[in-house]
């Protein structure tokens, strides 16, 4: 983990205080250690959704009226909002990271606030409405499910694929804004610069992620009709 000296005094900023744990030889080392982690972490991201993407194959080829009929249900204009909000959240997360590079400290802060809202504008979407709507009409998953005209009787399979889906995804959204809030708090205090932007990177990494899987989520789940 990383250490702040206090040799070069309280005035210098802090992202140029900061070394490298003991265990490694440079800061370069730490940084790219960081990044492998990531990266082995956001393998075990993929292989989670792996198998909601095999479930939703084997369901849709045994009960294709039932998808249609549930996705015919779901709002393609809401989801296209949410995809497009998430689209301008990765590219404003990139930013931060190339204004800490270039120590652009007030564009760092406002990035990665923006970032974090507009993961919690989709989380509000999806919440109000979205999953609000649709479970006061009944539209719930398996044995939940009491919609009173369903087009096909297998329907309550689709929105079990579409909660276990959409939410495990909307839970990562969330765990994604708590931690770019954390990092948010460490720049408004100086933590990220030139020298030093671990955070950011390696939290803009598992952003994409999150964005990259909804990209496949929208048109699987949104745009079968």
């Amino acid at each position: 983990m990383s250490t702040i000296s206090t040799d070069k005094g309280e005035r210098t900023p802090l992202w140029q205080r900061i070394t490298h744990a003991h265990h490694f030889r440079s800061h370069d080392e730490e940084f790219d250690a960081c990044k492998i982690g990531m990266w082995l972490f956001l393998t075990t991201e993929i292989l989670l959704f792996s198998g909601f993407f095999c479930a939703y194959a084997i369901y849709r080829t045994m009960y294709p009226e039932a998808f249609q009929g549930g996705s015919h249900h779901l709002d393609w204009r809401w989801g296209s909002l949410n995809t497009s909000i998430l689209l301008l959240s990765s590219f404003t997360m990139a930013l931060s990271i190339r204004n800490a590079q270039l120590n652009q400290q007030f564009w760092v802060k406002f990035n990665l606030l923006f970032t974090a809202f507009c993961g919690i504008l989709f989380a509000v979407i999806k919440f109000a409405l979205e999953y609000g709507p649709k479970w006061s009409q009944g539209k719930r998953p398996g044995a939940l499910y009491d919609y009173p005209n369903p087009s096909h009787p297998s329907e309550p399979i689709w929105w079990s694929v579409y909660y276990v889906a959409t939410g495990t995804h909307l839970l990562h959204v969330l765990v994604g804004v708590a931690v770019i809030l954390v990092i948010f708090y460490r720049a408004t205090r100086g933590m990220y610069g030139p020298r030093h932007y671990t955070g950011i990177e390696i939290t803009g990494l598992y952003w994409h992620l999150v964005d990259l899987i909804w990209i496949f989520l929208f048109p699987l789940l949104y745009l079968i009709h």
